[in-house]
């Protein structure tokens, strides 16, 4: 296969996970789930800055994903 072609279904697919992943982040914030203030979020605010170390939110997305992509793993495997 072309090597073009390759490249642009790869393309397509990252567009359309961006696309997945900003709707179910818009989900998130239309819901009112508290990502970005979770327990073990840091966040240190200033006159002029904020900044937001978002750990316990990282931590519960990296198992969400985690399970979804073994999941999607095992139903392509069979």
């Amino acid at each position: 296969m072309n090597k073009m072609i390759e490249v642009a279904r790869i393309f397509i697919l990252l567009g359309l996970a961006l696309v997945v992943i900003g709707g179910l982040i818009y989900l998130a914030a239309k819901l009112g789930l508290p990502l970005g203030r979770l327990p073990g979020d840091i966040r240190v605010e200033r006159k002029n800055f904020t900044c937001v170390f978002a750990l316990g939110t990282s931590i519960l997305l990296s198992l969400v994903l985690t399970i979804l992509l073994n999941l999607l793993a095992r139903f392509l495997n069979k």
